[in-house]
């Protein structure tokens, strides 16, 4: 059964994570819990768990802050993946398997970019990298590459809507599809790290 602090914290994250409470936004108890349909108490609860995931900032009698996703956030985490996904990618098992999913996955970008659904392009555009983390078969990874989760999906919501950069992205992903039917783990590394420096770019014009 899922508890009050539960439905609380998943609302809050959700709408942090989708950019409904954008950062800077000052987030009331009260109002939260209205919208929940909960107390004020696992409202207050469900804050001090996202404080320590770094979303909010709790300021007392006033409410949560929304942190706002910082340039120096966006170099970490970035560096992080580039560290991970360049690693892997020369580590990855490039088979049919792995072409499959990948195509799958570029679809539903492709689908998501012409619908104009922001948050399901940024579900598929982390799945994309995910897939190819997963295909090196190192647990330890791709645990570390899932820890990075949150941070991604929000971030990527900064350009996900924008037709311009989702555009771009595609073009990206289509070379690293291509770069992975190749079997050419040099390519394949070679384009991660260009569309990783370009999605930074963009990122950072954001922030």
């Amino acid at each position: 059964m899922t508890t009050a602090t539960s439905r609380a914290y998943d609302h809050l994250k959700q709408a942090i994570l989708d950019r409904a409470y954008p950062g800077g936004a000052l987030l009331s108890e009260g109002e939260v819990a209205a919208e929940v349909g909960v107390s004020r108490t696992p409202v207050r609860e469900a804050l001090l768990r996202l404080e320590t995931e770094g979303l909010v900032r709790l300021y007392p009698k006033r409410g949560a802050l929304v942190l706002p996703v910082s340039s120096q956030e966006i170099s970490d985490v970035l560096e992080t993946r580039e560290l991970v996904e360049t690693f892997t990618a020369g580590r990855a098992t490039l088979g049919p398997a792995l072409v499959e999913e990948l195509e799958t996955l570029l679809a539903a970008m492709r689908e998501h970019s012409a619908g104009g659904d922001g948050r399901e392009f940024a579900r598929a555009d982390r799945c994309f990298h995910r897939a190819l983390v997963a295909a090196a078969g190192n647990d330890i990874l791709t645990q570390l590459y899932d820890a990075l989760r949150d941070r991604q999906l929000r971030m990527a919501r900064l350009t996900a809507d924008d037709p311009v950069r989702t555009a771009d992205a595609i073009s990206d992903h289509a070379e690293i599809l291509d770069a992975v039917r190749s079997g050419d783990r040099r390519r394949v590394r070679a384009a991660i790290h260009r569309h990783l420096q370009t999605a930074g770019a963009a990122l950072h014009a954001r922030s």
